[in-house]
């Protein structure tokens, strides 16, 4: 599902008026109406206490209509204007002119915090004050609107984006946007919603379908796409009946270190699960015995030295190598590193300790092979492209950075971003058990297992991430956020695969 940005939101304003025949009026009333009825089909007449919001655009202009509505439906309905400028958009004024036909009281005009309401944790409040197009600094008052409503409790439905939330830039001031229950945006959804710095300021977001120009939404190339099921299946392999283990390919893995070695154990283990023909682990001598019986299943490659990682020999020829976990940051591995790196001619996805020691020398950077994929957290990333200064600033760094060494970065959080380029791939699977020990690990070996069967690197990325948070989510079903362990993540990922070809249950309600 592609993700719109304001210009793709104002493209496809204009075609779907132009190509459907209609005006932007009916535009309006079109998505009003669509808003209402969702409202109504919860609240099923329920005389709960309504407090309607408007601003002055268009946004204002949706919440007359749906002000509108809900009076003609018999809700208990109060409806304010958010006089913060004498400018007034026509659908505003065409629907606040409608609104007075038919409401004996006229909306209440607010221009100061002297006149706001006296609102119950009880009520409902629909946020129509400001859209996806706000690009300035509100009045004071305003901002002390937001407060107030905020601190009201009650129950905030916003309508497209949460009022005072940018579309392409940070917020300035944090109490200056309202913090919705749920947020009603239209058709398609906004990068805004995924990113740490913006997404809390809608707990739940639906998308409503207000039949914007299809063939616009399936054709036009926004750069970002949100990752579900239906486009990871376009990705899944299947297996032929006569092919073999040499089919999957040979991943290895090279990392570990004294008291690190169970990360190795976890990295192999998820990238046998997730499909890889044959796997073989270059870990040093601690590590061996704990590997062999951990996961039998795997190879051990010899290593002379107890304790850590000395050289990266080997006389295999892998398909893919993973490099990293669990490796340690000792002086003679870093110089193995750096040997390696100037060597290798493999596929390679870097992982932890590999990060750093890119990080340390990063000049070392031109010596990874195109399509390498690397698989930072937050201040592994910041080690690798430097601070920024919020979300946006953080990917535009990480698409030059990509660009720059023909490579992949996933960033790993709680909606995985992977960056190719100038693309960006918002994952949705996951959740915040997944926010323990040995998880990432488990990621690297996900997706070196992917590239090893002959999944093209993005597509191994854009895949198990997407795995790898929906084997997260089967197990929080059945353990709950607090107990969920990393290993829990490698025993569901065949669940994982069953779940892409589950069918909807239709008796659900």
């Amino acid at each position: 599902m592609k993700l719109l940005g304001l210009s793709h939101i104002k493209e496809v304003d204009y075609l779907t008026v132009k190509n459907q025949s209609i005006t932007f009026l009916e535009l309006v009333e079109r998505a009003g109406t669509v808003i209402f009825n969702t409202i109504h089909e919860r609240l099923q007449g329920a005389q709960v206490p309504i407090h309607v919001f408007c601003g002055l655009g268009n946004n204002g202009g949706d919440g007359l209509v749906i002000a509108r509505l809900l009076v003609e439906h018999g809700y208990n309905v109060t409806t304010y204007i958010v006089n913060f400028s004498t400018n007034r958009s026509k659908a505003f004024l065409v629907n606040y002119d409608r609104l007075k036909e038919i409401d004996n009281e006229w909306p209440v005009q607010l221009k100061n915090e002297e006149e706001f309401p006296v609102i119950s944790p009880n009520d409902m409040v629909v946020d129509a004050i400001f859209g996806i197009g706000l690009n300035r600094s509100m009045e004071p008052w305003v901002k002390k609107l937001i407060v107030h409503l905020n601190d009201t409790n009650a129950f905030i439905l916003s309508i497209d984006v949460p009022s005072g939330l940018y579309a392409e830039k940070p917020v300035e001031d944090e109490k200056s946007v309202i913090y919705a229950n749920v947020c009603l945006t239209f058709q398609a959804p906004k990068l805004i919603f995924f990113l740490p710095e913006t997404a809390k300021y809608a707990q739940d977001v639906d998308y409503i379908n207000i039949g914007l120009d299809a063939q616009y939404l399936n054709e036009v190339d926004t750069k970002m796409e949100l990752i579900l099921k239906n486009e990871v299946l376009k990705f899944y392999q299947p297996r032929e009946k006569y092919s073999h283990k040499g089919s999957y390919g040979h991943a290895l893995l090279i990392g570990g270190s004294k008291g690190k070695i169970g990360s190795m154990l976890l990295a192999s283990k998820s990238c046998l699960r997730v499909g890889a023909g044959l796997v073989s682990a270059l870990v040093p001598e601690c590590g061996y015995d704990i590997m062999q019986t951990g996961l039998p299943e795997a190879m051990v490659v010899d290593h002379d030295n107890d304790n850590y990682l000395e050289d990266f020999e080997f006389d295999i020829e892998p398909s893919v190598i993973c490099i990293g976990v669990g490796l340690g940051m000792h002086e003679k591995t870093f110089e193995a590193f750096v040997d390696f790196l100037k060597k290798n001619d493999k596929p390679l996805v870097i992982d932890a300790d590999g990060l750093n020691m890119l990080s340390k020398d990063k000049v070392l950077l031109k010596f990874i092979p195109k399509q390498t994929v690397l698989t930072p957290h937050v201040k592994e990333l910041e080690r690798l492209i430097g601070v920024w200064s919020d979300d946006f600033d953080k990917l535009e760094k990480v698409k030059i950075f990509s660009k720059k060494y023909s490579c992949i970065v996933v960033i790993k959080g709680a909606n995985t971003i992977t960056v190719h380029n100038d693309e960006i791939y918002v994952n949705t699977t996951g959740n915040p058990g997944m926010a323990t020990a040995g998880t990432g690990d488990v990621l690297a070996g996900i997706i070196t297992g992917l590239i090893s069967q002959g999944y093209k690197a993005l597509q191994a990325s854009i895949f198990g991430v997407y795995l790898h948070g929906s084997a997260g989510d089967i197990a929080v079903e059945s353990l709950g956020y607090q107990a969920l362990l990393a290993s829990d993540i490698v025993n569901n990922i065949g669940k994982a695969y069953l779940e892409l070809f589950k069918q909807p249950d239709q008796n659900k309600q």
